[in-house]
């Protein structure tokens, strides 16, 4: 990929510097609801050893991974936007977060690991709902 451009304006800069890697309002809510239903997990995590990649959440004896995808850096097909500056660097790095997104799934998978991804808009209690559901399944 090429060079990443540089932002057109100050205020543009210092939005994309702030957004955070961890610990965003999602993944926060998401965490809470599952914590207050007695779930326990490792936060920021790699599944894998060898692998670059990190798990939003990780249930290692459930061989669980959990994502809590953004919707601009994920391309959510309800809420993806596409940046008017720079087109075409964006499209290309949105469309590799999301080719990087399937080869984690296909990995983790491979390795016996079930992968659990939601999108940063989801109702916290709907996604916990559905991370519960894979935990039973795998008990």
């Amino acid at each position: 990929m090429a060079m990443r451009p540089v932002p057109d304006s100050a205020s543009t800069r210092d939005r994309m510097s702030a957004q955070r890697r961890r610990d965003t309002v999602p993944e926060l809510a998401l965490r809470r609801e599952l914590h207050r239903r007695g779930r326990r997990y490792r936060v920021d995590r790699a599944p894998l050893p060898g692998i670059r990649r990190r798990a939003d959440l990780v249930f290692p004896v459930a061989k669980v991974a959990v994502f809590v995808d953004g919707c601009f850096w994920h391309r959510c097909p309800v809420h993806a936007t596409a940046p008017k500056n720079n087109a075409q660097w964006w499209a290309d790095k949105l469309d590799a977060n999301v080719v990087r997104d399937r080869d984690t799934d296909a990995r983790l998978t491979a390795a016996g690991w079930a992968v659990v991804r939601v999108w940063e808009h989801e109702d916290p209690i709907t996604a916990a709902d559905a991370v519960e559901m894979v935990l039973r399944s795998r008990q």
